[in-house]
């Protein structure tokens, strides 16, 4: 079958609004060779490392695939559950809970699917499952709240990459941050809060994001101001004075400077400098995944017990919480405010049925 052909156009069919929900992915198993299968994936994606690809080749290829893999696959066996990988745990249960709210508040047909860039649900799988539901209209929503060419840019890539053989594209449109949405902020602050209701508050929050390298930043890479940006509105939320919060960034990767200053270090400082008390938050990842589960909550909690601190706790991402739910519904809103149709569902129907009935009278195929 020829790649552009999808079958013939219904026209009595539904508008749907399809809304593709990504986040960057995970293994399939924590195998080593799932891990591996799923790294090379990622990592040779030149939107995550920027480097001449026949040099990349020989050094991914050569050493990272050779010894990464058995590593991360150890800590994936730390943080994987009974149903699966957290993210994609998570991941559907964002998805289950944003169509039905979606359901509940939209006149108009809406369909959510979730993709991974990198790994199972594909992109490819998720928009063939909007396109089977006759998905005209396709708002791609990223679960990334702060821009990076790493993470948004690269799914954009893979989107339009699928798209092109396509032979009736949808209509799209694609969030590329909300790093600074009000209802972001508030539901990040109320589970600090709620969080606090249990553990009392420590001397010192800190703000833990996903690191990329600097250069990428000097490169005109937005995401190290938007970061900045998030942990500043977030504090004030919070109420929190200057000396209450501090914001890091973590999970480097190579001999390259990454953005600083780094988490583990500042974790460590933070203890032999006499503070015992801290909470670590990651306001750049919507759903836990391995580098919050085991490198913030497990790797830097040792770093800081080791280095003189007594109290380390994490504070989990928003996954599927009623407000993060709430939140995305409303960027979807907002987002596709325009392509809701005012006509009511009887009138829509009547139109597509003398649609169809106009289309047969032409010689279409009934």
């Amino acid at each position: 079958m020829n790649k552009l052909n999808h079958g013939p156009f219904l026209h009595d069919q539904p508008d749907v609004l399809g809304v593709l929900l990504t986040n960057l992915g995970t293994p399939d198993s924590d195998s080593r060779r799932d891990v591996r299968r799923y790294l090379k994936e990622f990592l040779w994606d030149p939107r995550v490392v920027e480097m001449w690809r026949p040099l990349w080749w020989l050094v991914l290829n050569g050493i990272i695939l050779n010894t990464r893999p058995s590593r991360s696959a150890k800590a994936y066996k730390k943080i994987w559950t009974e149903e699966g990988s957290p993210l994609l745990v998570f991941g559907r249960r964002q998805q289950r809970a944003l169509q039905d709210l979606l359901d509940r508040r939209s006149e108009f047909p809406v369909r959510v699917a979730l993709a991974m860039r990198y790994g199972n649900p594909s992109i490819a799988s998720g928009l063939e499952e909007l396109r089977q539901a006759g998905a005209r209209r396709l708002l791609v929503l990223p679960l990334y709240p702060q821009y990076s060419a790493t993470t948004t840019a690269s799914t954009f890539d893979a989107v339009t990459k699928v798209l092109r053989g396509w032979r009736w594209i949808p209509e799209s449109r694609f969030v590329n941050h909300y790093h600074d949405d009000p209802d972001y902020i508030g539901a990040l602050a109320a589970s600090v809060r709620a969080f606090w209701e249990i553990h009392r508050q420590p001397e010192k929050l800190v703000f833990s994001f996903h690191g990329i390298p600097e250069d990428y930043f000097h490169a005109g890479d937005p995401y190290y101001c938007e970061c900045q940006k998030t942990g500043r509105l977030l504090a004030e939320a919070l109420e929190l004075p200057a000396d209450r919060w501090v914001l890091t960034f973590q999970s480097r990767l190579g001999p390259k400077q990454w953005l600083q200053p780094y988490t583990d270090k500042t974790l460590s400082a933070l203890a032999a400098s006499g503070v015992k008390r801290v909470h670590v938050v990651c306001p750049g990842f919507s759903t836990d995944c391995l580098e919050t589960l085991e490198e913030v909550a497990m790797e830097n909690r040792e770093i800081f017990l080791a280095a003189g601190g007594t109290d380390y706790e994490y504070i989990p991402c928003l996954n599927a919480e009623a407000s993060h739910i709430e939140m995305m519904s409303g960027l979807v809103c907002r987002h596709t405010r325009d392509w809701m149709p005012v006509r009511g569902a009887a009138e829509r129907d009547r139109e597509r049925h003398d649609c169809r009935h106009r289309a047969m009278a032409l010689g279409a195929p009934g």
